[in-house]
């Protein structure tokens, strides 16, 4: 049955994602990427940087320093506002964002935006139960800061705080005049990167959804509010069409929710959630944000420098305003996993197999010899196909477990070396989705593997 227990396992076994520091009793909520996940998580990263990068004119790339000077958190709001209001149960010591406390209870509340003693009033008027004990008897709220303080220099006081990064767009606004002048763009134009980022999550969990340290695929797209264009239509629409085109999820299995006006961000003049019905439940997965021309003003004001845009044309001098898609690598990890983990009923039994879209799965190929005589001819292949492909080889067990195997990690095509091979020159190749083999000449194979990835 597929649940989140049973999905876990599958991606642990098969090597994908392993327990942080396992050996040492393991690290709540960290985890390593094994050999397979690591490969997954590469191409996906190079998906996604194709797509909206490398092969969009209007955009080009950075990649900036996790640890910045703390003016830029202080300017951009983060030392001021991010934290979250903790609340303890006095009963039996559990600890919870007190916001969310009322959102769980009532979904319709935006509890965001209240106050801590507004929170804490709540609560007590609505009798908002402990979730673990069923106690009504709370400590006051305190603020619990969400990013990690560390320290440079071989002097550890005051001055030599510094934070880990957050989130990756800071880095871009404080780059963005350096971007244009170098590259002599005009707008409206994107500067995108991928980079880890940290947040000091009080409640992480649901495996790699919500985790302390994590990786952020974001976009930040200056331009003329006064251009005409609505570029917040067109980057939601970009990104459904990478969610569905390229990487082949169902529209049934997300939603699109727009932010009321009550819940926005104080710097977000509007912005749309993607969320996806993973097997916990409904969670957001990739946000578009119109966030106005909030972070270049602020760092404006804050640094004295000089962060307009002068149109070339009319001379016009402007702060350009920034629509912003954001997601986090390890969601999408999660929800491409999710869709593609398939139990099916089989003449043998039940296969699991990982239907992966074919240019994120770790390995395009495997080849496999019928029996140990067919060895060196096999590897002979392998050999010559890796040049091109991501192959793997299996010669371990019976011909119907090795597909198994390969089902399991999501390898597309299993290519057979058998008794025939040698003399009619031709293997077997066999179709993950399909489970479909047929009879494919040596010679074409290569142009028959490209045409089955596209």
């Amino acid at each position: 049955m597929k649940n989140m227990e049973t999905l876990i396992n599958h991606i642990k076994t098969q090597g994908f994602i392993f327990q942080g520091s396992e050996i040492y009793g393991g690290l709540a909520n960290s985890w390593d990427y094994g050999p397979l996940g690591s490969e997954l998580k590469h191409k996906l990263k190079d998906l996604w940087w194709s797509y909206f990068i490398r092969n969009n004119h209007l955009n080009v790339g950075l990649d900036s320093s996790i640890l910045m000077n703390t003016q830029v958190w202080k300017n951009s709001g983060h030392l001021g506002n991010f934290n979250d209001p903790l609340i303890d149960c006095k009963k039996c010591n559990s600890r919870f964002r007190a916001d969310k406390l009322i959102e769980d209870k009532f979904p319709e509340i935006n509890a965001g935006n209240m106050s801590n003693p507004e929170i804490e009033d709540y609560i007590v008027k609505n009798k908002i139960l402990c979730p673990k004990c069923g106690g009504l008897d709370y400590t006051k709220i305190r603020n619990f800061e969400l990013m990690f303080k560390t320290s440079q220099g071989v002097i550890n006081d005051e001055n030599s705080i510094v934070y880990l990064r957050p989130e990756t767009a800071q880095g871009i606004f404080i780059n963005f005049k350096n971007v244009q002048r170098t590259t002599r763009k005009k707008l409206p134009f994107g500067i995108g990167q991928i980079g880890k980022s940290f947040r000091n999550e009080i409640t992480p969990g649901n495996f790699i959804f919500r985790t302390r340290e994590f990786e952020q695929m974001e976009l930040e797209f200056f331009f003329n509010p006064n251009d005409g264009i609505n570029w917040f239509e067109y980057w939601i629409n970009q990104v459904e069409k990478f969610l569905t085109e390229v990487l082949g999820i169902s529209k049934n299995n997300y939603f699109k929710r727009a932010h009321s006006k009550e819940e926005l961000a104080h710097y977000s003049d509007a912005t749309t959630d993607f969320e996806y019905n993973f097997l916990f439940g409904r969670g957001e997965l990739w946000g578009v944000a119109h966030r106005g021309n909030f972070d270049l003003s602020a760092h404006q004001k804050g640094s004295g420098e000089d962060l307009s845009y002068t149109d070339s044309i009319t001379n016009e001098k402007i702060v350009p305003h920034v629509i912003e898609p954001s997601v986090g690598l390890e969601r999408l990890i999660l929800a491409i996993l999710t869709e593609s983990y398939v139990e099916e009923e089989v003449e043998n039994g039940t296969r699991v197999v990982l239907k992966l879209p074919k240019k994120i799965a770790p390995y395009q190929v495997a080849v496999l010899p019928l029996q140990k005589q067919q060895n060196a001819a096999a590897k002979e292949l392998f050999n010559d196909l890796i040049k091109e492909f991501d192959v793997t080889y299996d010669e371990s067990g019976n011909i119907g477990k090795r597909y198994r195997r390969q089902d399991a990690i999501g390898t597309p095509i299993c290519i057979t070396y058998d008794f025939d091979s040698e003399n009619d020159e031709s293997v077997t190749v066999r179709n993950r989705d399909t489970m479909l083999q047929e009879r494919i000449l040596i010679s074409k194979l290569k142009d028959y593997i490209k045409n089955d990835l596209i």
